[in-house]
């Protein structure tokens, strides 16, 4: 590690919903600034005027935030390399593209979208470089007063990389060791628009220079670009002042064939965006691991774990104990495998994990959406305390807890009305007679009264606890049944009890 401060950055382009992938940039990049006690940076790169959509900005904003991933700097709260959209810093590109046509290493080429179409209808897997490139219209083949005059008009043109032929580009990755390319295999990228703009190439190396980054995390689907990157920061002057870079392994579909996709989730019935994304064009809906009930910190968790470990067993990590754990030498090279079962496990456990002060806002909120009022807090904290075990998404606390709210609306019959008896009907009400006395309404105490009662009734005390059960809830599940019933109370419990009777003794 250099002497230099730490400073990493996330870069997304506002094109639509956060991928979990992206996500997970976001996460490593924090943790290795966090580390180091760096700064992590968030500039938004909307050079690609004809991809923007309206309101992908502020999506990007609320998955940080609902992550807890706040940036140092960002277009939001500002910081001391302003502007963070690419946008507004379109000016300052031209100049370094310029600079590099000067030097002999880009370009001016003229070619109309038609002529470039043609040639890649006339060149099987034509590729706009070495080997073509003086066939085209650009300033390497055109005489320099033609090339003038196409300026001086203000013909439309573009500015390109002139990749060198013959040498290998190499660099070291952080997690992939050293990795080298064949210039001739890399066509000439383009560095600047003709609307002006610069593309992500130029962008990304001008920017990463300019605001001082020292570590670029990106997706190993950007490893085809980086000679391009490298040449650029060599021809550029700045070689010294190059980021590390570390290109992530992918995140790859359930088979593990293939890069996840938010078609892959819609096909399988899972999500793949931090939160829900409603595309304002089309109207398409896409699901987000927020609305569908995953708590953040779980979903840091499992993003973690995807492509990285400690080393040791552990899987249940705080966002503290993974700044404190994290390091780039653990981080995988081979693609990891998503597991949506996986991904609900650590909701389950992190819901587990969670007091019942930090679930109360979620849990009242997903409650009152079903109609349920809430006017005991003290009561609702029991609640989640006693039923948060068997959660797995937050939605699940509806089931889980709605009978503490409202006496069940129906009963599952089927569970009990074939071994029903007049004898069990007996024993409840012989057990109402135990709920009525004045005694402490204790768990454990009532517990051995309904054993010891239904020992003297010649039942066995397993025979009657189901249709205690469903008397209370309604169906076979919930917490330990008297357990419930001491959160209910003795009256409540009783009415229960006696309305259920009339239900199965019709």
């Amino acid at each position: 590690m250099s002497d230099k401060k730490v400073r990493v950055r996330f870069a997304p382009s506002p094109t639509g919903g956060l991928h979990l992938g992206g996500v997970r940039t976001v996460l490593f990049n924090y943790l290795f600034a966090k580390k180091h006690g760096g700064d992590f940076v968030l500039r938004i790169e909307d050079t690609d005027q004809t991809r923007y959509v309206e309101g992908a900005e502020q999506y990007i904003m609320d998955c940080l935030k609902w992550c807890g991933l706040i940036p140092d700097e960002s277009p939001v709260v500002g910081g001391p390399f302003a502007p963070y959209r690419q946008s507004e810093r379109k000016p300052l590109y031209r100049e370094y593209a310029e600079r590099l046509v000067e030097n002999g290493h880009a370009y001016y080429a003229f070619d109309t979208s038609e002529e470039l179409e043609q040639k890649r209808k006339d060149i099987p897997n034509f590729q706009y470089g070495h080997a073509y490139r003086r066939e085209m219209r650009n300033s390497l083949s055109l005489p320099l007063h033609e090339v003038e005059k196409l300026l001086h008009d203000g013909t439309p043109h573009v500015i390109r990389i002139k990749m060198p032929e013959n040498e290998t580009i190499g660099f070291d990755d952080l997690i992939r060791g050293h990795v080298t390319f064949d210039s001739n295999l890399v066509d000439d990228k383009v560095l600047l628009k003709a609307d002006g703009m610069p593309t992500y190439h130029l962008a990304v190396v001008v920017d990463d220079y300019l605001m001082k980054i020292t570590h670029a995390f990106r997706g190993e689907e950007w490893l085809p670009s980086a000679p391009v990157h490298i040449l650029l920061w060599k021809v550029l002057g700045w070689e010294a002042d190059m980021p590390a870079w570390a290109h992530l392994p992918l995140i790859l579909k359930p088979d593990g064939h293939g890069k996840l996709s938010k078609r892959d989730g819609a096909r399988l019935g899972f999500p793949v965006y931090a939160m829900n994304w409603q595309d304002n064009k089309t109207g398409e809906l896409t699901p987000g691991f927020r609305e569908l009930g995953f708590l953040p910190e779980a979903f840091l968790n499992l993003l973690a774990m995807l492509g990285w470990n400690d080393g040791t067993d552990q899987e249940i990590f705080s966002l503290d104990e993974l700044i404190e754990k994290f390091s780039i030498e653990r981080i995988s090279k081979a693609g990891a495998k998503f597991d949506f079962e996986k991904a609900k496990w650590y909701n389950a456990e992190w819901i587990k994990k969670s007091d019942a002060e930090s679930l109360k806002l979620k849990v009242w909120e997903i409650l009152k959406a079903k109609g349920i009022v809430i006017k005991d807090e003290a009561y609702l904290l029991k609640v989640i305390d006693l039923v948060k075990e068997r959660c797995v998404l937050l939605e699940d606390f509806y089931q889980q807890s709605a009978y503490f709210f409202q006496q069940p609306a129906e009963y599952d019959l089927n569970a009990v009305k074939p071994k029903w008896t007049d004898a069990k009907a007996d024993f409840f009400n012989a057990f109402i007679s135990i709920l009525s006395s004045p005694e402490t309404f204790d768990s454990a105490e009532l517990e051995a009264k309904f054993k010891a009662l239904a020992e003297e009734k010649g039942l066995k005390a397993g025979d009657v606890m189901l249709p205690f059960r469903i008397m209370l809830v309604g169906g076979k599940f919930g917490p330990h049944v008297f357990d419930i019933a001491k959160l209910l109370g003795e009256s409540e419990t009783i009415i229960r009890i006696e309305k259920a009777l009339e239900a199965f003794n019709a």
